[in-house]
């Protein structure tokens, strides 16, 4: 109970700040629930000094509450789904995630941006977006100031994806087929996929387009698993080079949040669930993480922000050309054979 007392305050914080940045994001899709989050924590954290009975709940909501919200997301995956699909796309899948791996850390060096920014921006870049981000930032340790760049950033190319990928793909001449793989590859969030393949769709008169993206891109969304567990060993083992005396123990590293993800998928797609209540389950998990992002913003100073806000940009557009030039690049190729 003193436990409790002692979070419940920032926790009520962050979210009444999250049902309201959860509103703007429905009245501004295209800006989104997360994006909003940020900002209304760092108005507040910049307008007034935050008391401190706060703090205690505001962490709590930032490291605890945003591992459980990747949990919840495990009732938006059917496994027969990603078989089905995934094993069209894992091909281009797996070069654009090398592909925008490999960009971000030499683009990252020569930028001289921190490494674990750079990676949050690679990961949000090459899996999906926020939730990736989210998934990330506990493994890796990473600071508030490094998640609110890397969310900033991927929401700026959100957005431009939105407009700028179906009118490249009438200017190529994209199959709906072609167009669902390259949407759901190289477009960063799965609200942005939706939108461009909704965009798509209606002037092809079918969904093809949109349930394929939509797939790819929840497929591609698995790979969260691999890379999270990469990062928290490589992580750990850089840590224990820093320190003397301490053996590595893959228990303690090991983001047991991403097993709960994995085990909730099983279940989604092995256990029947009423119709409702996956649906309510995610819509939960996808709240939480507005109130995860209203607590990082509340950690973040605007002027730190501002300092290097360039820099992450340029870092998130290379990465998103890599990945974009890639998945085409990879079609092609395959088309050939």
């Amino acid at each position: 109970m003193v436990q409790i007392k002692k979070i419940a305050p920032g926790i009520i914080l962050c979210l009444l700040l999250a049902a309201l940045a959860w509103l703007l994001g429905n009245i501004f899709p295209i800006v989104g629930g997360p994006i909003f989050g940020i900002l209304l924590g760092m108005i507040l954290n910049n307008l007034i000094r935050i008391p401190s009975p706060f703090n205690n709940g505001i962490h709590y909501t930032s490291k605890k509450i945003l591992q459980y919200s990747i949990i919840l997301l495990g009732f938006e995956m059917n496994l027969f789904n990603v078989i089905k699909v995934g094993g069209q796309s894992l091909f281009v899948m797996l070069f654009t995630l090398s592909a925008s791996f490999l960009t971000a850390f030499f683009v990252g060096k020569a930028l001289r941006l921190r490494g674990k920014m750079v990676t949050l921006i690679g990961v949000g870049t090459s899996i999906c977006g926020g939730s990736a981000i989210a998934a990330t930032a506990p493994v890796i340790q990473a600071e508030d100031e490094d998640v609110a760049h890397a969310i900033s950033t991927i929401f700026v190319f959100n957005i431009l994806a939105v407009f700028i990928f179906p009118a490249l793909g009438h200017i190529f001449g994209m199959s709906d087929i072609g167009f669902g793989i390259w949407a759901g590859t190289a477009i960063n969030d799965t609200s942005s996929v939706v939108a461009a393949g909704a965009s798509w769709s209606s002037a092809a008169g079918n969904n093809t387009a949109l349930t394929f993206a939509t797939i790819v891109k929840l497929t591609r969304t698995l790979m969260i698993v691999p890379i999270t567990l990469v990062l928290a060993v490589y992580t750990a083992r850089n840590s224990n080079k820093t320190s003397t005396g301490t053996n590595f123990r893959f228990s303690k590293v090991f983001p047991w949040f991403v097993m709960g993800f994995i085990i909730v998928a099983i279940i989604n797609t092995f256990i029947y669930i009423p119709a409702p209540f996956p649906f309510i389950l995610v819509a939960i998990g996808k709240f939480m993480i507005i109130m995860a992002m209203a607590a990082i913003g509340m950690n973040t100073h605007l002027k730190k922000l501002i300092a290097n806000g360039s820099k992450p940009i340029f870092l998130g557009l290379c990465c998103w050309f890599a990945v974009a030039g890639m998945s085409l690049l990879v079609q092609a190729i395959m088309k050939s054979w």
